[in-house]
């Protein structure tokens, strides 16, 4: 294993592992906090914390931001804030560990999006991989009764959540026009675009009367979202994607379930069933497979 691939295993794993927290965090705020309020606290936090960290960096490479603003903005309000907006709503009708584990389908929709756009190629063993992952997904969302998929019966949670993978998979597939400038910039700019596109999300939910503000352990969640899932894990993942590429890197998204449904299990208190055993080992199976017959370079 070389030492790139060494690197690039540790930054997704450490990314993964904070995700799986996120959904966990995302069922816990139930109560404590409504989702875009927690959706618009998180990114205010740690918009706050890059201005008083990474000021000086963002002012070198101010032209660079000025330049692809746009771009930048789009990169937030997808993958920063519909993305968690989704998650938190999905997990008011669901469960963490199907959330979880339907976030396992990304890796497929960012191999389609990829190959229909720019033909990047896969191997034999890596189609059928996405096929094995794509399975233990429709396991989950059809709650381990495959007949429920011929009559559409899903779980609004679940479907809300199978959208939010699909909102995910589009930026990631973004990220090859990421323009050059500091990872300290690149994270920034689409922080504060995050932080902006949430605001009509919480304007709305305000404006229904769903609105909560947070509580103490609502404080405590929203801290643990702004610092880890909304910061650190952000910059692991562009990292990650940079190192070995969108495809591969996507293939780690595999490992949330393995770390969301430990932790729900533990902090949450949910319900081991069957079928999830089922999914998970059809989601292992799947990424084991694609990584091991991945087109080696020449």
């Amino acid at each position: 294993m070389t030492a790139v691939n060494r690197r690039a295993y540790f930054y997704l794993c450490v990314t993964t592992f904070l995700w799986g927290g996120n959904s966990v965090a995302g069922k816990l705020a139930i109560g404590h906090v409504s989702p875009m309020m927690l959706t618009t606290l998180r990114w205010l936090i740690a918009v706050v914390i890059i201005i008083a960290f990474m000021t000086p960096q963002i002012r070198r490479d101010w032209a660079q931001i000025k330049a692809h603003w746009l771009l930048l903005f789009l990169y937030g309000a997808a993958g920063f804030t519909l993305f968690n907006a989704l998650l938190y709503t999905a997990v008011g009708y669901t469960s963490v560990i199907n959330v979880v584990l339907e976030q396992a389908g990304i890796p497929m929709l960012i191999f389609v999006m990829n190959f229909a756009l720019f033909r990047t190629p896969a191997s034999p063993a890596q189609l059928v991989g996405f096929g094995v992952t794509l399975l233990g997904v429709l396991v989950t969302s059809a709650h381990g009764d495959l007949t429920s998929l011929l009559e559409l019966e899903f779980n609004f949670g679940d479907t809300l959540m199978l959208m939010a993978c699909l909102v995910y998979a589009v930026y990631t597939v973004a990220l090859r026009w990421k323009p050059v400038m500091h990872w300290q910039s690149f994270i920034a700019a689409p922080a504060l675009g995050a932080l902006i596109s949430s605001l009509p999300l919480l304007w709305w939910e305000a404006s229904a009367g769903r609105a909560i503000l947070p509580d103490a352990t609502g404080w405590a969640i929203v801290l643990y979202a702004a610092i880890f899932p909304s910061l650190m894990s952000q910059v692991l993942w562009v990292r990650g994607v940079e190192l070995i590429g969108p495809n591969r890197a996507g293939l780690f998204i595999n490992a949330i379930p393995v770390f969301g449904m430990l932790l729900s299990i533990v902090l949450v208190g949910e319900t081991f069933q069957p079928f999830h055993f089922v999914a998970i080992g059809l989601v292992l199976s799947g990424i084991a497979i694609a990584e091991w017959g991945r087109p080696k370079p020449v």
